[in-house]
């Protein structure tokens, strides 16, 4: 009996790959807030680096080449191993097989790690000399302050406040890095400032983080901005995860029926299900693609398929993709990665093209969940990764009433041990499921531009 299927380092993908050259629609293009006129790089470039910008726009590359010093980086800690829940399974007596893709073997204890590298690398072969970021969870400030380090890039992030003072052990991790750390939002940036006139008890939020980070890093000479998730650069760094859980699954001669990811953003989601993504959209197999997010920020069961900005001060490009509306501020809960007001805008066109599904659950519903699998499968997982085996659960639950031994993969992209207050919240029974009414969403909603391209 194996649980672990363990991929050798020559193993690890040599290149990235690009989904959206395989898409039939292709994502709407970002545009411009003034003109309405789609983005081109010269746009971009004084935010990312040129190289970013340039894997950005493309829906035609199929593949980029890892460059060798990020593959050089990523042997510290790839290839991730591909596991058996067979514990899980016992405990619900479920015909279903289920595997999970564990992405929290490195410091950061997240996926988070495969786009820093990346990013911070194609920035520092362009001679840019400092990267600013935002970070929710802190997942993500992690993994950029660990690759800054590595690649000796000074970096600063700003990290929404609720999660700020909720992970004050985050926080220590990024500055033992070198990184520099502010709340957001703070006094140091001009849009920051304003966000605390307008309501100094804000608990913050991911958008208005970034409108600070890229404050920063535009106001700054030689400075860039990097970001985590949502970007289809992003999405492509990710793609490593799904490429390696294909080649595990080829080495057991299976194949998953269903692909389940907790979904924010869309970075861990988008990049586990890439392949499989691919072969539903070329008509090769049709597995159950399953994105999972907290009811108190539902981006795709709620939200609006429309032109929005990425940020709240509206700093940004426009995307079109499933949001809330980037003045959404949603409640100050636990799973700080999922808190984001949109969703990628590769996965919010597979979702309106019913390539893929999504489910919402309480807080409550996911640590419940998070609970069993760490009591029987012995890792404590994060929130955000909480949301992903709820989804797995349900899935197999309905497999023990049908009878049928599907076979699931999900995504488990980062532990828990930064999260014991939540934990903590749930045991006691002090944890709080806040669902946003639809008269607060529509609020938020119907403030987005009115925009037809």
């Amino acid at each position: 009996m194996n649980h672990k299927i363990y991929l050798t380092e020559d193993e690890i993908p040599k290149k990235y790959y690009n989904l959206r050259a395989d898409m039939l629609t292709k994502p709407a293009p970002m545009l411009r807030p003034d003109t309405k006129q789609p983005v081109v790089a010269a746009d971009l470039e004084p935010v990312f680096a040129k190289a970013l910008v340039k894997q950005e726009l493309d829906n035609d590359t199929r593949y980029y080449d890892i460059p060798s010093e990020v593959r050089d980086f990523y042997k510290i800690y790839r290839p991730s191993p591909l596991i058996r829940a067979y514990n899980l399974e016992k405990a619900l007596g479920t015909p279903a097989k289920i595997y999970y893709k564990y992405e929290g073997n490195n410091t950061s204890g997240s996926h988070k790690l495969n786009s820093a590298a990346a990013q911070v690398y194609y920035a520092k072969t362009e001679g840019i000399k400092s990267l600013t970021t935002e970070t929710g969870a802190g997942q993500w400030g992690t993994a950029l302050a660990e690759a800054c380090s590595y690649f000796n890039m000074p970096l600063t992030v700003y990290m929404v406040k609720t999660s700020y003072e909720q992970k004050p052990f985050r926080r220590i991790i990024m500055q033992t890095f070198g990184a520099d750390i502010f709340a957001s939002p703070s006094n140091t940036t001009a849009i920051g400032r304003k966000m605390l006139t307008d309501n100094p008890d804000t608990t913050g939020s991911l958008g208005m983080a970034i409108s600070e980070a890229i404050e920063k890093a535009v106001t700054n000479q030689n400075s860039r901005y990097v970001l985590g998730s949502v970007l289809n650069q992003v999405l492509l760094h990710q793609s490593i995860i799904g490429l390696e859980a294909e080649t595990a699954f080829k080495k057991l001669g299976e194949y998953p029926d269903a692909v389940i990811g907790c979904a924010g953003g869309g970075s861990n989601l988008g990049g586990l299900i890439a392949p499989f993504m691919r072969d539903k959209i070329l008509n090769k197999k049709n597995t159950d693609i399953i994105a999972v997010e907290p009811k108190s920020c539902p981006s795709f069961t709620r939200g609006k398929f429309a032109y929005d900005f990425c940020d709240a001060g509206n700093l940004t490009p426009l995307a079109k993709m499933y949001t809330l509306g980037s003045g959404f501020v949603p409640s100050a809960d636990h799973a700080g990665g999922l808190r984001y007001h949109g969703m990628s805008p590769v996965l919010s066109q597979l979702y309106s093209d019913d390539l893929m599904t999504a489910e919402a659950y309480t807080q409550n519903e996911v640590f419940e969940a998070a609970t069993l699998f760490a009591r029987v499968e012995q890792i404590l997982p994060a929130p955000e990764s909480a949301h992903a085996i709820k989804g797995a659960i349900e899935y197999a639950k309905k497999c023990t009433e049908s009878g049928e031994a599907k076979t699931i993969l999900f995504g488990l992209t980062g532990t828990g041990y930064f999260d014991l207050v939540a934990y903590e919240s749930y045991q006691n029974g002090t944890m709080i499921d806040y669902i946003p009414s639809d008269t607060e969403l529509e609020k938020s909603i119907s403030k987005l531009l009115k925009i037809h391209p």
